[in-house]
């Protein structure tokens, strides 16, 4: 699976009041509408920016990349506004050359424990559950700001009503990947559709990212072995949204 990065940077647009998101489209426009991914960033408050690379890797292999912001500072955690982007979602995506009906919900860190969530849990409306989810470097045990449980609980209950792929890094030391692990282990009980992805990078380079401290954020990787593993988190994307690898 080769990317073709797009050479314009993407296009931002409101989903709510004051809220922002960016709108990677692909490089070049295909045989029809380009499958969507919705990707949520971590804790972080206002981090879009953090996940432009991935996400400019996956416009690079044909995908439609939404990322808002959203901040886990408000009272409620965030909850609000990480609905809010994905109630908004495929009308912006269907505006932007986007396909709704192959919709895939995808999170780091903190966003990607609310991905999994959203995407599994018994009580998501129809009309909001993704056609499969990716987590990306997440905790699935403790609980989601969107739905108020911790979907590795629902999901010892029952099997997932759609695809999950879950990436981790191995020498992650912010995310430890026992947590990809236990979620996976608990998924294969369930007879659940699951693919996991283990690699060889931390918690930033899994997203094409490294963290500096003095800039207290992730910021773009240059080293070709993080670069590597963050393509390879993007084809993880690609291979949930049905592009052929």
């Amino acid at each position: 699976m080769t990317s073709a990065r797009p050479e314009a940077g993407p296009a931002v647009v409101p989903y709510a009041a004051g809220r922002l998101m960016d709108v990677h489209r692909p490089a070049a426009a295909g045989a029809g509408p380009a499958p969507v991914v919705l990707l949520w960033h971590g804790s972080g408050p206002n981090e879009r920016d953090v996940l432009r690379p991935l996400a400019q890797e996956g416009a690079g292999l044909g995908l439609l990349v939404l990322v808002p912001d959203w901040s886990a500072e408000q009272p409620d955690g965030g909850g609000a506004e990480l609905l809010a982007s994905l109630a908004r979602a495929r009308g912006i995506a269907a505006e932007h050359g986007g396909d709704p009906d192959r919709f895939v919900l995808a999170g780091w860190s903190m966003g990607g424990r609310e991905a999994i969530a959203v995407a599994t849990h018994p009580d998501t409306p129809a009309e909001l559950r993704p056609t499969a989810a990716v987590g990306i470097a997440s905790p699935y045990s403790t609980r989601a700001v969107t739905t108020g449980g911790a979907p590795l609980d629902h999901l010892a209950q029952a099997p997932s009503p759609v695809p999950l792929r879950l990436v981790h890094g191995t020498a992650d030391d912010v995310v430890a990947v026992e947590h990809t692990r236990q979620l996976s282990a608990v998924l294969t009980r369930q007879m659940s559709a699951v693919r996991t992805l283990e690699l060889p990078t931390d918690h930033a380079g899994v997203v094409m990212t490294v963290y500096r401290p003095e800039a207290r954020r992730c910021l773009p990787a240059t080293d070709p072995a993080t670069l590597a593993a963050g393509r390879r988190t993007a084809a993880v994307l690609a291979e949930a949204a049905g592009l052929p690898s």
